[in-house]
């Protein structure tokens, strides 16, 4: 690693601090503080003192989503169409597996995470026994992309290693890590989280795109000839992966993204839903759903604000492509952050202490310019492990898939 090359990007952004410990490092950890350094994005620091964006001067309005009785009316055509993509080559998915299984109370990755009863099923073998289905139901295999974090590749590739990739054929699987941010204090000067560690973590969902371009992968979906990629997270482990019949809608509609949305079971769930923001496809979060957009009808009477995203989508990767050039909005997000104090000793603060920053898929998604809100039942395809019991959890995703058939 050439210091003088890393010097400069800290001189560049005032951050010649991050090396105040190097003379009493052993060269191998100098050489992964220099490795982080170069390899952190620092220009996010500048957006810490920006103003924030205005509120309220989005016109916000309904999306009409693709509902059960209209997709069981043309199941046929749209389920031809999809399994004539993949068979053709131009599907692959993309796993967004970079977290940890801590709210679980597991220190491994999340996907690592054992949800059997009287056998071992870990969340990572659900997955890849949901894209079996499709695989064998097409005889065509589907490239998988997984996208770790810094926190938990080797855990996870290791894992896949031992379990021999669950039988699915390792030559389409492929790794990739998440670009990394760092985290800074309110002065936007970056937190040390160890003498030879910078304090940091993923740059957001929405930076699953740059990331596969960045690990050299996109290369590799453009000589395979892979036009669309289902984009999904790991906690659910109920969805239907590379869905035919989601993907044949989605390009029958001529869309540029489609998302998997399920009938929200009360008003007041803790989902995003779908909508539209001055024309262009959005997600509005729960939390900014205000009482007139909950309480707005549709012309048959149904909540026009009804439809929760499971964080499923299809991106048709030329459209994806071509706002890779755009700024994405860079969300700074106030956050505890573990760090290094003038003596060296590692503080964990109990208020936040600064800022992390992230870039968002719902971000990426009103960019584009037509989505497919395609409806799914959610007693079948909506199993998310949030926590360790209670809603949204290993208790209600074990229940649920029993209710499916399978066997734990």
């Amino acid at each position: 690693m050439n210091l003088e090359q890393v010097t400069m990007k800290l001189e560049q952004y005032g951050q010649e601090h991050l090396l105040r410990y190097m003379d009493e490092l052993p060269a191998r950890e100098r050489e992964s503080l220099c490795s982080q350094i170069m390899e952190n994005d620092f220009s996010v620091l500048g957006h810490i003192h920006e103003s924030a964006p205005s509120q309220g001067r989005e016109v916000i309005s309904p999306i009409r989503a693709m509902t059960l009785e209209e997709i069981a009316e043309n199941r046929r055509t749209y389920l031809e169409k999809g399994a004539e993509a993949i068979r053709a080559g131009r599907v692959g998915a993309v796993l967004l597996a970079g977290g940890m299984g801590t709210r679980l109370g597991s220190d491994n990755p999340k996907g690592m995470y054992d949800i059997g009863l009287t056998k071992p099923v870990f969340i990572f073998q659900r997955i890849i026994e949901n894209l079996f289905q499709v695989v064998d139901e097409t005889k065509s295999w589907i490239h998988l992309f997984i996208m770790t974090s810094d926190k938990n590749h080797q855990a996870t590739t290791g894992f896949f290693q031992e379990k021999n990739y669950f039988g699915y054929d390792r030559n389409h699987i492929h790794f990739f890590k998440q670009d990394m941010a760092p985290a800074a204090d309110y002065q936007g000067k970056i937190y040390l989280e160890g003498k030879a560690k910078l304090a940091s973590s993923p740059n957001g969902n929405g930076g699953w795109l740059t990331s596969l371009k960045n690990a050299g992968l996109l290369d590799l979906i453009h000589r395979e000839g892979i036009e669309w990629l289902n984009v999904f997270a790991v906690d659910n482990v109920l969805q239907r992966i590379a869905d035919p019949c989601f993907i044949g809608a989605t390009i029958d509609q001529g869309c540029d993204v489609g998302a998997k949305v399920v009938r929200k079971n009360h008003p007041d769930e803790k989902v995003g839903v779908m909508c539209l923001k001055d024309g262009h496809p959005s997600i509005i979060e729960y939390y900014e759903l205000t009482e007139q957009l909950r309480d707005t009808l549709d012309e048959k009477g149904e909540p026009a604000y009804n439809f929760g995203v499971i964080l499923n989508y299809l991106f048709h990767v030329e459209s994806v492509e071509s706002i890779m050039e755009k700024s994405l909005p860079l969300h700074v997000v106030e956050k505890k952050i573990p760090y290094l104090d003038e003596s060296g000793i590692l503080q964990k603060p109990e208020e936040p202490n600064g800022y992390k920053f992230e870039t968002l898929i719902l971000d990426v998604i009103q960019l584009l310019d037509k989505c497919l809100p395609f409806e799914v039942e959610r007693e079948k395809e909506f199993a998310p492990i949030k926590n360790k019991t209670g809603v949204d959890s290993v208790e209600s995703a074990r229940e649920l898939l029993k209710k499916n058939g399978i066997s734990l």
